[in-house]
């Protein structure tokens, strides 16, 4: 009932439960992982600077890399300029299924040059911006976005209505202010509402972290689908739980060997993806999350955030989960 294939434009997605953009973490071996366990109907990049690929900066293209992965697959954009922001949907609209506008970052070092979640202190622009990304490509447009800038700026129907009319395919907004960051509860109401006004796919984001979450979010909202983020930190297999605790189905945990399983995979592609003194360093935050809830798992974080080889890692934490099965 809940779980269903949706259609954003021309792109039919299997199933209505998306993996979030997040910024630092879902690179493609983040995404291969997540698609390999769960299978989400939709996946994001991190959000890609369209200054930076307009001044052509190779580390920011690495951001786009979709390589052999499994369509549909979305990027994310952010910026302020609409006439840059056009040029980068065009230019990565070659490797996209879907491009997705940024409105919803609460960063500082992203809101302070007028990016993000600023945006919506300046509807007028959020109106050419997206008009110019749309204009500029042939495959869909979406946008996320947040409730508002602050509680005097609640801004996210008469932004949605906009963005609508812009053109755009689909609306993901997150139930809370730029102020509030990820803090307090995540205002359902507000996604209600939105859902409300505009007639493209809604999508409800924010504190979704059960099947339970994801069923007051759809009973309570009306939403077209869901979009997990944070929940899937160390966790790959959530959005198959959910999905198959909403359909009704037996839900699996990952065993210790599966999920030591997954994280050496996990530590292969982002070697493959960013060479071994990197990738070694961005899977410290990763598998701090993997083993978070295990026996003793803060000894062997502290230890592994001072190892440095591939090695020296996977060692690490064979004799770590050989412990913990005894």
């Amino acid at each position: 009932m809940y779980i269903h294939t949706l259609k954003i434009g021309n792109v039919e997605l299997n199933n209505n439960i998306f993996l979030a953009p997040m910024a630092g973490i879902t690179d493609r071996p983040f995404r291969i992982i997540n698609k390999e366990k769960s299978n989400p109907g939709l996946v994001f990049t991190e959000m890609i600077s369209s200054k930076a690929i307009h001044y052509k900066d190779e580390k920011t293209k690495m951001l786009a890399n979709v390589l052999n992965e499994i369509p549909p697959i979305a990027i994310q954009i952010f910026g302020s300029e609409p006439e840059i922001m056009a040029e980068t949907a065009k230019e990565l609209s070659k490797i996209a299924d879907i491009i997705d506008i940024n409105m919803g970052c609460p960063a500082p070092k992203v809101v302070k040059n007028g990016d993000g979640s600023k945006l919506l202190l300046n509807l007028d622009l959020v109106l050419e911006i997206v008009k110019q990304v749309v204009s500029a490509t042939t495959i869909p447009v979406t946008v996320k976005l947040r409730k508002g800038w602050n509680n005097d700026n609640i801004v996210a129907v008469e932004a949605a209505k906009i963005i609508e009319n812009a053109g755009a395919s689909a609306i993901t907004i997150h139930g809370r202010t730029r102020e509030e960051y990820y803090s307090g509860k995540v205002d359902l109401d507000i996604i209600k509402k939105v859902k409300e006004v505009v007639d493209i796919p809604v999508i409800g984001n924010g504190d979704i972290k059960t099947a339970k979450d994801a069923l007051k979010m759809f009973e309570y909202t009306n939403v077209d689908g869901i979009m997990l983020g944070r929940a899937t930190l160390g966790n790959p297999w959530i959005i198959k739980q959910i999905k198959d605790e909403l359909e009704g189905k037996k839900t699996c945990l990952p065993t210790l060997d599966e999920k030591l399983d997954t994280i050496k995979k996990h530590i292969d592609l982002e070697i493959e993806e960013k060479g071994e003194y990197v990738g070694i360093r961005e899977m410290r935050k990763h598998i701090s999350w993997y083993i978070k809830s295990l026996k003793d798992s803060s000894r062997i974080r502290e230890k592994i955030n001072n190892l440095e080889s591939k090695q020296e890692v996977i060692d690490c934490l064979d004799e770590y989960f050989k412990q913990i099965q005894i």
